[in-house]
């Protein structure tokens, strides 16, 4: 058994996810990550206090050590200038994956092994194996609508090697069971929703707290103008809402295509598979992380291009300048540069990159 360092975040998968580890015979303590306080006054509601102490209510429920780990300054150098560079540079980042990479299993796995801890646990729905040769290999979780792995994908070897996930092996029902069962204080708590840990905070509130308007002219495919926007920042592909071009006739709708950055320009196009921008088929990703084995050479695999949506057939190319060309066999909607995709053998995460150029040719 071993020393395994718990991340309680106040909700109800983490706590299960404590209490199986006691279960199992491991040494368990339990930390909550101060990562983000909302002190800047922007609109929404960040409930960091009621986490802690929900997390450590469970602590004292299941009779383990329970720590305070302040690493605010780590996670606005880290996670929020990330996410506003990003924004400022017209891409559409992803913080709860680089979250995982560099705070989870970045600066809070960093202090655990400091404190002679051994593993660190997340209550994350995602399976770990121990493959044949000695590495780690993460699996989508055994509940497919919970499955979580995703947001795993930018974690190296190291980390993967140091991460325990007690609840990926249940179904959501059987963890609420257990926690019912074991009477844990946050069993009827609903899941979190927002950003990592900012909490249920608008992204738009958010932005405009950190980057101050840029209007511009938004344009159809065509270059008409059709209205003006606030800054590229507050719009995404494939949004079909919030934009104000209303649709002149029932059954079309305008939604976000592209984004001129060097004209400051939003444009717009109808919601339809031969909408110029909207749909991609081929893609180069950067920014390449591997889990396990490094790809080398043209390789079949599935590409998940964002959390919600279905894994894709792909061939993923290796190209000299250490970036990859993902081919789709399918056209995929508005993938987005900056955005996350990740790579799939069956049912075990192989790594990801990041989205950097679309185009429809092959």
């Amino acid at each position: 058994m071993a020393r395994v360092l718990v991340g309680l975040s106040g909700g109800v998968d983490s706590a299960v996810a404590a209490a199986l580890l006691i279960e199992q015979g491991h040494e368990v303590t339990a930390a909550f990550m101060k990562n983000w306080i909302n002190a800047e006054g922007i609109p929404g509601d960040c409930p960091w206090e009621q986490d802690m102490n929900d997390a450590r209510a469970v602590a004292k429920k299941l009779g383990i050590e329970f720590r305070v780990i302040d690493l605010i300054d780590a996670y606005r150098s880290r996670i929020v200038d990330y996410l506003i560079e990003g924004y400022r540079q017209g891409i559409t980042p992803n913080p709860d994956v680089w979250c995982n990479r560099e705070m989870k299993f970045g600066v809070f796995l960093d202090y655990a092994l400091a404190q002679g801890f051994e593993f660190v646990g997340t209550g994350h729905y995602a399976r770990r194996r121990v493959l044949a040769d000695g590495s780690a290999a993460i699996l989508r979780g055994a509940d497919p609508n919970k499955d979580q792995s995703y947001f795993l994908a930018m974690m190296t070897q190291f980390q993967a090697a140091h991460a325990l996930f007690p609840v990926g092996e249940m179904l959501k029902p059987e963890v609420r069971n257990i926690a019912d069962r074991l009477a844990l204080p946050v069993a009827g708590k609903k899941d979190s929703q927002g950003i990592c840990f900012i909490g249920d905070i608008k992204m738009s509130d958010f932005l405009r707290h950190h980057l101050a308007d840029a209007p511009g002219e938004i344009v159809d495919t065509s270059g008409r103008i059709m209205g003006q926007h606030q800054g590229l920042h507050l719009y995404t592909l494939g949004q079909r809402k919030g934009h104000g071009i209303a649709s002149p006739r029932e059954g079309m709708a305008y939604v976000v295509v592209g984004k001129d950055i060097a004209s400051n320009r939003l444009i717009v196009g109808w919601d339809s598979g031969d909408s110029p921008g909207l749909y991609a088929t081929t893609c180069i990703v950067g920014t390449l992380n591997w889990i396990n084995e490094k790809l080398e050479g043209t390789r079949g695999l599935e590409a998940q291009p964002r959390y919600r949506a279905k894994a894709e057939p792909c061939e993923v190319a290796y190209l000299d300048n250490g970036k990859a060309r993902v081919s789709f066999q399918r056209p995929q909607r508005a993938i987005s540069p900056g955005q996350i995709c990740a790579f799939y053998e069956g049912g075990r995460l192989l790594g990801s990159g990041v989205f950097e150029t679309t185009s429809t040719a092959d």
